[in-house]
């Protein structure tokens, strides 16, 4: 147990010191377990590491949704989301921000990425918010919460890193998404609703659409709504694997470019080299925390850890608040996917021990990440949008998603009690 604290310790020292976090897991890990084991020992086990997940099949779904995700972005998608959105929810009050988080799960579905989401969505639903006359920190809460939603409803890049680090069922766990995300939804709905009761000027009605207008915005979408229900439902179904759907997604993602026109030779060279980048950096993260969960195994941590909490004598449910408690005070100091790489190797074998469902616990464990993407002091998004417009006030920001932050946590609440909002669809699989 002594080793692994002081193994925490460096390398909370190294990201202080504005290392990157997948050389501080995997330096800390490889260092450790040399220290332990030996030396010869621990370069054995970073290559056998390095060679077994690159030539593991599972891993090439990773790439490719990335890559559908890439190309949809550069499809002006958005554009067409948030307009089809907002022909059927502008003329309400607080239409605009009903608009903004519909389309933002919308987006999410074909994009993987939260902040991606919120930057992308922002630069659409922010200045026709603003010209509408809503209230700053009501437009910045509903991309920033809204954007959230991209580490949730599948396809989720967090989901799949999850889904290797504890060898859980990725198609499972891309199902479990699908309900929680919906109710993510509704909830940041009642949330601009709430805000709109209250003070009914932060989101004054837009104007009324006609229904053929409606129409035609619906058929600005249907095909990546065609792509989202056969990529979901083909995994559902058993039609195809979520690697075969990775390939079909990405590919439906390539042929929805082109027929949009937005795909040149230039943007197609941009699009591959950043998906490669963004691949490279995933993996190099994987493999740390797969260096760094190998180097807690043989420190005992995780085993001191399982047997302190068994000590307590509390109920597998009060395990999940503490844990939820955890990542909440975490997500005030770390972004989503350090979160999960740091946490998830050490309280593995405790939830295993507990007996407590990996798939329901993958859910809960990104839902309250998410929660930490609009948290102060960090909060992510809310910076990534005011990189984008540096007039919006930080404190005004953060004010306006206190509604949202409350909702989110009724949200892990019903889950925590309702394990079957993510455990109904996955349990239909088997």
């Amino acid at each position: 147990m002594t080793a692994s604290l002081i193994g925490f310790a460096v390398m909370v020292l190294m990201m202080a010191a504005g290392i990157p976090i997948a050389v501080c897991m995997g330096a800390v890990g490889v260092v450790g377990f040399g220290l332990l084991v030996g030396w010869a020992p621990a370069l054995a086990m970073t290559g056998q590491i390095v060679v077994d997940n690159m030539l593991n099949y599972s891993f090439s779904l990773l790439p490719l949704f990335i890559l559908m995700g890439n190309l949809i972005a550069q499809s002006r998608l958005s554009q067409d989301l948030y307009s089809a959105a907002y022909a059927f929810l502008g003329h309400y009050r607080g239409g605009l921000a009903h608009a903004t988080i519909l389309a933002c799960g919308g987006f999410s579905a074909v994009s993987g990425s939260s902040m991606a989401t919120a930057a992308t969505m922002g630069k659409v639903a922010l200045p026709q918010m603003r010209r509408y006359g809503y209230a700053d920190g009501l437009a910045v809460a509903s991309v920033a919460a809204g954007g959230t939603l991209g580490i949730l409803i599948p396809p989720s890049v967090i989901l799949i890193i999850y889904g290797f680090l504890t060898n859980t069922d990725i198609a499972q766990l891309f199902m479990a998404g699908v309900l929680p995300g919906l109710l993510g939804i509704l909830l940041y709905s009642m949330a601009v609703t709430y805000v709109t009761l209250v003070n009914p000027k932060a989101g004054p009605r837009g104007e009324r659409t006609a229904w053929p207008q409606r129409l035609r915005a619906l058929v600005n979408v249907w095909a990546i709504v065609v792509l989202f229900v056969l990529i979901l439902g083909g995994i559902y179904s058993g039609l195809f694997t979520p690697n075969e759907a990775a390939g079909i997604g990405a590919a439906g993602a390539f042929l929805f470019a082109l027929g949009r026109r937005t795909l040149t030779w230039q943007r197609f060279l941009h699009i591959v080299v950043d998906t490669v980048r963004t691949t490279s950096m995933m993996f190099f993260l994987l493999f740390g925390a797969l260096l760094f969960s190998n180097f807690l195994s043989i420190a005992g941590g995780a085993t001191a850890l399982e047997q302190w909490i068994g000590g307590l004598g509390v109920s597998p449910l009060a395990v999940m608040i503490i844990i939820v408690c955890i990542y909440l005070v975490l997500g005030t100091m770390l972004e989503s996917l350090s979160m999960i790489l740091l946490t998830v190797p050490l309280l593995l074998p405790v939830v295993s021990g507990l007996g407590i469902d990996l798939v329901w616990f993958g859910i809960v464990v990104v839902i309250a990440t998410e929660v930490g993407l609009i948290s102060p002091p960090v909060g992510l998004n809310i910076f990534v949008l005011k990189a984008t417009f540096p007039d919006i006030s930080t404190g005004q920001a953060f004010r306006g998603v206190l509604p949202f932050f409350v909702f989110d946590l009724v949200r892990i609440g019903l889950v925590l009690a309702f394990p079957a909002i993510a455990l109904f669809l996955p349990a239909l699989m088997n």
